[in-house]
């Protein structure tokens, strides 16, 4: 049992079945023998270790979406639910980010738009970690305007040449594959425009320009990158010419569960945590537990977080059987990228001046809390979506 009351390996069984308790017992023991004792080194570090990404890779976390033949398990929404809720819950969202981008941000693109070749190439090497993958469409002037974006890439014979730049790449320095989003008709409509590139570390004129320091998720590396005149193979085209901007935002639904799943996991451990700490601190003569105040704003969170997990079940359960669901995945993004906001500064508050101190981990776990109401999606952003659909 949890310091919330419940444990999730048996209070969901509504929603998952044994093979994601199964699941679920693996991360956590990952979790806890090899993240939380050496997520503070790599935060100084600034990434995560390709040693650990490639152990995640051996012990199957990265290809539990993907089919058997590649090396996969061929689990379905709810599985990737439980990655993310689970590394969420260790506290180091720089681990759980790395590694959440790589299975369900940026190699989901090559599988769902890459054809038969492109597929064999990179998907085997994907699961088992020996290549690291990022995504590339947020640039210094477009974000979640996906059609605003400035990177071309011009038809030349049989390759395209690319030219631009793109910002806030997660996994950006120790990436090797990257789906590039790049403008293909500058003067076409812009929902017809983008296409979607796999780039290599290593081809000529593609560089890191810099690697980015951050508020918080300082246990992942972040760079932004540059294409100079880079000559792609026509064969390295994800899906049709055109397509790209589709392609982004049919894969912005899964990214969009994932990091709401991962949002309650970290708001969970929160809570867990500053209910311990409140009932060993003493103040006035008593554990700050005794104070009615306390008490009840740490169970009301936790009524909002349980309320956000099941709607994070419920909607994996039902992506699971094909249903159509930007509304909820659009409400997910914007309650959940809000509540561990809120559920970390009622946290951070009820730690006193030891939530201020640096190496305390609800300190580093509010830095971290910070951008889910931005990546991936802002709230704003999310809510004209939930809107749109009223």
């Amino acid at each position: 049992m949890t310091a919330l009351g419940f444990d999730a390996t048996t209070a969901s069984n509504f929603f998952f079945e044994e093979e994601h308790h199964m699941l679920r017992a693996q991360v956590r023991r990952f979790v806890e023998e090899e993240i939380k004792p050496n997520g503070g080194a790599w935060e100084e570090e600034g990434s995560t270790p390709r040693k650990v990404l490639q152990k995640m890779g051996e012990l199957g976390f990265f290809g539990i979406r993907y089919p058997e033949k590649y090396g996969g398990s061929e689990m379905d929404e709810r599985a990737t639910v439980v990655l993310a809720e689970e590394l969420g819950r260790s506290t180091y969202a720089g681990v759980a980010i790395t590694a959440l981008v790589h299975t369900d941000m940026a190699s989901v693109h090559i599988f769902n738009a890459g054809n038969a070749a492109q597929r064999e190439k990179y998907i085997p090497r994907v699961i088992s970690g020996e290549i690291i993958t990022a995504v590339g469409v947020t640039e210094p002037d477009a974000g979640s305007d996906v059609k605003g974006i400035r990177t071309s890439a011009r038809r030349d014979g049989d390759h395209y040449v690319l030219n631009g730049a793109k910002m806030f790449i997660t996994n950006g320095v120790q990436g090797d594959v990257f789906c590039i989003a790049a403008k293909t008709d500058p003067a076409g409509p812009p929902s017809q425009s983008v296409t979607m590139f796999i780039v290599e570390k290593g081809m000529e004129g593609f560089s890191v320009s810099r690697s980015l320091k951050k508020h918080g998720w300082n246990s992942s590396d972040t760079a932004e990158l540059s294409f100079v005149n880079v000559r792609v193979p026509v064969e390295n085209v994800l899906g049709q010419e055109g397509r790209g901007f589709y392609e982004i935002m049919k894969n912005f639904q899964n990214e969009r569960l994932v990091l709401g799943a991962m949002a309650m996991g970290e708001a969970q451990a929160a809570i867990e945590m500053t209910v311990q700490y409140v009932k060993d601190r003493k103040a006035f003569g008593a554990p700050l537990w005794d104070k009615q105040t306390i008490r009840q704003r740490l169970a009301e969170l936790a009524v909002k977080v349980e309320a956000g997990r099941q709607l994070v079940y419920s909607t994996a359960a039902r992506a699971a059987q094909g249903e159509n669901l930007v509304r909820e995945v659009s409400m997910i993004k914007a309650f959940c990228g809000e509540l561990v906001n809120e559920v970390m500064y009622a946290c951070v508050q009820f730690h006193g001046g030891m939530g201020f101190m640096r190496k305390s981990a609800i300190e580093r776990m509010s830095r971290d809390a910070r951008v889910q109401s931005i990546g991936g999606g802002a709230t704003e952003v999310m809510l004209e979506e939930v809107a749109k659909r009223m």
